[in-house]
Order: C-alpha cells, then structure tokens, then sequence
C-alpha cells in the first residue's frame, strides 16, 4: 500500500513538466520572426514549427512526412549559450542523408538551416541537439520546416 501512495506523486512529478507549454525565449522568438519574414521573401511556405523544450546532449526526435521532388528547407534555432548544434536527418530505411554542425563562435551560431529534396515520398527522422555545458536541463530550441512554392519556383528559373 505503501508503494502506490509513494508512486502516484512521482508519476505526477514527473509528468508535469512535460505538460507545461513551451515557449521561445524573445532572443530565439527574434530569429523565428526574421527567419519567416526572409523565407516567405523567398517564395517559402512555412508547413510546420514548434518550440523545443530540450536537455544539453540529447537528441529530439522529429518524424516529417515529405515529398519526393519537393524543396524543403529545414530550420533549427538553438539557445545562444549552448556550445555546440547539430542536425541529422535520416531516410525511412534509417540511412543518414544530411547532417550538419555549428560551434558556439560561428558567424551565425546558433542556427542551423539546410534545403533538401527527397528521392522519395516517405517520412524521414530529424534529430536537433545542442550541447550546453552551464544548463543542462530546460534548453530552449526552435524548429521550422519551409517548403518552395512551385509558382515561386518557376520564378526563381526564368531570371
């Protein structure tokens, strides 16, 4: 009897967390903005963004269904004082077909964005991580996936 009184409000401690909404500090907010106001210049529809809750070294798994042919362009903003960011994505058969690494003093640090057209229809795996050596838990991090417009496309070809 003793276990389950104990159980419940670890559980409960547990899961709180995880239900607390999460929201960008207004630095990265900032960067969403100005990246959305630059992709939408460019002829980019934005089809998906969340903010990320994250813990220094640990990936995120992302699941996103993409298009064979189409022009993606994937965006992750991590938080200023982190380290290190890095992106992987992989295809369905788990094979990695982009990865990327930024370091704390790049010109454009803590963003992380790259295009990329899938060979096939199917759904393929992001993982985002960032590595913070002064906060290890409750990271902020944001990510945005673009797609190009066709009638943006053509545009972009007759010039």
């Amino acid at each position: 009897m003793k276990l389950t009184h104990l159980t419940i409000p670890l559980i409960l401690s547990l899961a709180l967390p995880a239900m607390a909404q999460v929201r960008a500090t207004p630095h990265i907010r900032s960067q969403v903005d100005s990246l959305k106001n630059l992709y939408a210049n460019d002829g980019f529809q934005l089809l998906k963004e969340t903010p990320l809750q994250m813990e220094s070294e640990y990936e995120i798994p992302i699941v996103l269904p993409l298009t064979q042919g189409t022009f993606y362009q994937f965006v992750f903003i991590g938080e200023r004082s982190s380290r290190l960011y890095e992106v992987r994505m992989y295809d369905w058969q788990e094979k990695q077909v982009a990865f990327l690494q930024k370091r704390w003093g790049d010109v454009d640090g803590n963003v992380i964005a790259f295009s990329f057209i899938p060979k096939s229809s199917e759904y393929h795996l992001v993982r985002p991580v960032q590595v913070n050596k002064q906060q290890k838990r409750d990271l902020n991090g944001y990510v945005m996936l673009f797609k190009k417009l066709a009638d943006a496309t053509a545009t972009v070809r007759t010039k």
